[in-house]
């Protein structure tokens, strides 16, 4: 197959509120969203780069000039057989995995579109529902906090994420958990703590958490594996797992007990599935994280989310955890038992909203073979 055209698009979506972790706060989505035709078969897909590099190296403005100057042109010049000829199609190019995710997620739905199937078939997806949790974001005060977890319990969200930073980490969460003696709860540090900090950490032992997740540095696998000989909590990696090869040295090391998945920051659905499978293969479950995507990434996300080893709730909440008004016309709703239904039409389901999109789209740019 050959791409006819590629129509990159960069939006500003507002949040429903800002979104505030250890090292940076959010106001809205800055995704590049991305159109091919190819065959006569129009496909979507969306890289949800942040406005600055604070995640991960990438930002909304670095991505667009990767995809227009390099991976574009590569993807327009690429004969591809499947799907996974994307990566190899852009390996010359090192990192910028979220610029590349927004072509490589867009032609998993188109090859699925061609094939007559839905996406969560055609990744080898077993689910009709995946489990989801909610990530509540770090607020100004324990009893504010409460509030907005009572909030999310009240709309039926099962498992709760904690974002915690030095001096926001052991009381916040002691709270919660005294009020909510049974509820699934996890954290996520975002990197913030270093290994000096590993008996600190533990102070977080008691509170029956299902994890903590990317405590150390970004980049860390090696002070991982060390930390984790000291935590009782099962150690969660996030950031630092960025393809195949740094899943199998963490597995190898012993530097976590669970996985945390993004195909964004991984650079695609291919490298992520091999993860999954990577990790099933070592008896550790994954969990799908969110880059709080609009309903385009977010339906590419339940659709992997579908595979068998991601046992533990997911970050892909419904479209209105994060939008009063999404880009797409079916935004997902929770379902009364924490999940989120698997789209089982061809492709991943997302259906554009074009008239909105084309009110939020910041920038518009457009290729041709």
């Amino acid at each position: 197959m050959r791409v006819d055209r590629v129509e990159l698009r960069r939006i500003f979506l507002p949040y429903v509120a800002p979104f505030i972790t250890s090292g940076w706060r959010e106001e809205g989505s800055h995704a590049i969203i991305v159109r091919i035709e190819a065959d006569g078969i129009v496909a979507w897909g969306e890289a949800p780069v942040g406005a600055n590099p604070f995640y991960n190296e990438e930002n909304c403005k670095t991505a667009w000039v990767i995809q227009q100057d390099y991976l574009v042109p590569m993807l327009l010049e690429a004969d591809l057989n499947g799907p996974e000829d994307v990566t190899p199609a852009f390996k010359r190019v090192r990192g910028n995995r979220m610029a590349k995710c927004g072509l490589e997620f867009t032609m998993w739905d188109l090859f699925a579109r061609r094939a007559g199937r839905s996406l969560a078939d055609y990744l080898g997806g077993t689910r009709a529902r995946v489990p989801v949790g909610v990530s509540v974001g770090i607020q100004k005060d324990i009893p504010t906090l409460l509030k907005v977890v009572e909030d999310y319990l009240s709309e039926g969200y099962s498992r709760i994420k904690l974002k915690i930073k030095p001096g926001w980490d052991v009381e916040p969460t002691r709270a919660v958990r005294e009020r909510w003696p049974d509820l699934m709860l996890q954290v996520d540090a975002n990197s913030i703590y270093e290994l000096a900090d590993a008996a600190h950490l533990a102070e977080l032992d008691p509170f029956n958490l299902l994890l903590i997740e990317q405590p150390l540095a970004h980049d860390d696998i090696f002070d991982h594996a060390r930390l984790k000989t000291q935590l009782r909590t099962p150690l969660c990696l996030d950031e630092s797992i960025v393809s195949p090869d740094h899943a199998r040295w963490a597995i190898d090391l012993h530097a976590c007990d669970i996985i945390n998945i993004k195909p964004s920051r991984i650079g695609g659905l291919a490298d992520a599935k091999r993860i999954h499978d990577l990790a099933q293969a070592a008896g550790i479950p994954v969990w799908h994280g969110g880059m709080l995507e609009t309903g385009i990434g977010r339906a590419i996300n339940v659709a992997l989310a579908s595979l068998p080893n991601f046992s533990l709730p997911g970050d892909i909440s419904a479209n209105d955890r994060y939008f009063q008004r999404d880009i797409v016309a079916n935004p997902f709703t929770l379902n009364p038992d924490s999940t989120l239904t698997v789209p089982q039409g061809i492709g991943h389901g997302a259906v554009v909203d074009e008239a909105f999109l084309d009110e939020v789209t910041v920038e518009r740019w457009v290729a041709e073979r």
